[in-house]
């Protein structure tokens, strides 16, 4: 039985062997196979490998030019997105900016003047007079939002001027550059009183002031409260020179007024709580003295 197992692993080994052989000699064969081209086939490789390089050259540069392009085209449009974006944010931030300080323009505004009995009325400055400069100031609001003629007009910085001229949408103020615009002052720290009045673009003028006064630059000056329309203690602005003549009892007191007037957006109008109360009774001593009057002619014609 051993004997039979023995020769049947002999015969599966030499079996194995040959096939072995075989293959390798197969492998050696096809190795070394190599196909020889023809002489007309040499001809056509070299005269069309030249011209197949040549186009294999000219389609990569053509596919790396659309793609270089597709791609600029691409990021072109992406920078111009990007810009719009970038420029529509820096408009939101400035929007924003502006309205911060337009806000705290006007809380200083509002806080202006709490002590004065006066209705505070907001309104922006729309134009001014060409030919007079920043003289005239026109405003936003007019009768319709309870502006009243010679109404005084102020900013947290000091007088402006009055209301000269209304409609009912709009009114014109008279600014302290006007020199038909004259104001009782008062030097606050010696407590001198005068007139001022505009006297040039920037400037205004303060007349009539004792010779003895002892005032010196840089005095604040304020309004007194007389004349019926400005009320006492607004800023009217501050003493930048003095011109003592060598003779009068007078000095003349150049005035830096308060208000930067080429910056000017803003201003206040203050109305007086009793204006309607006042007119009628004004209106009502006109009636007395029409009807005193009447009754006085009608007397003397009778006496005739």
């Amino acid at each position: 039985m051993r004997l039979i197992e023995d020769k049947d692993r002999r015969q599966r080994a030499i079996l194995n062997i040959i096939v072995l052989l075989v293959a390798f000699v197969g492998v050696a064969k096809r190795s070394q196979t190599l196909e020889e081209t023809s002489t007309f086939e040499n001809i056509l490789i070299d005269s069309f490998s030249p011209i197949q390089t040549s186009v294999t050259s000219v389609r990569t540069q053509v596919s790396s030019f659309f793609d270089h392009y597709l791609a600029n085209i691409s990021a072109s449009r992406k920078n111009v997105d990007l810009r719009k974006r970038v420029g529509d944010l820096e408009n939101s931030i400035n929007g924003f900016e502006e309205l911060e300080k337009e806000n705290k323009r006007l809380k200083d505004l509002l806080q202006f003047g709490q002590g004065i009995g006066y209705k505070k009325i907001l309104a922006q400055v729309v134009a001014w007079d060409a030919s007079s400069d920043f003289r005239v100031i026109r405003i936003n609001k007019g009768l319709s939002n309870g502006v009243r003629l010679q109404s005084p007009v102020v900013t947290s910085q000091g007088l402006v001027g009055y209301i000269y001229r209304l409609t009912d949408h709009f009114a014109d103020i008279l600014t302290v550059l006007d020199n038909n615009n004259r104001v009782d002052g008062l030097i606050q720290r010696v407590r001198a009183h005068g007139i001022v009045e505009g006297f040039n673009n920037e400037k205004s003028i303060m007349k009539y002031v004792s010779r003895a006064e002892p005032i010196i630059l840089g005095d604040v000056v304020i309004t007194s409260g007389l004349g019926n329309i400005y009320p006492k203690g607004i800023h009217v602005g501050t003493v930048s020179r003095i011109e003592r003549e060598s003779y009068g009892i007078t000095q003349n007191v150049e005035i830096t007024p308060a208000v930067d007037f080429g910056r000017l957006e803003e201003v206040v109008i203050l109305s007086a709580e009793g204006d309607e109360q006042k007119k009628r009774e004004w209106e009502a001593l006109d009636q007395m003295d029409e009807a005193q009057e009447n009754q006085s002619r009608s007397n003397s014609g009778r006496g005739r």
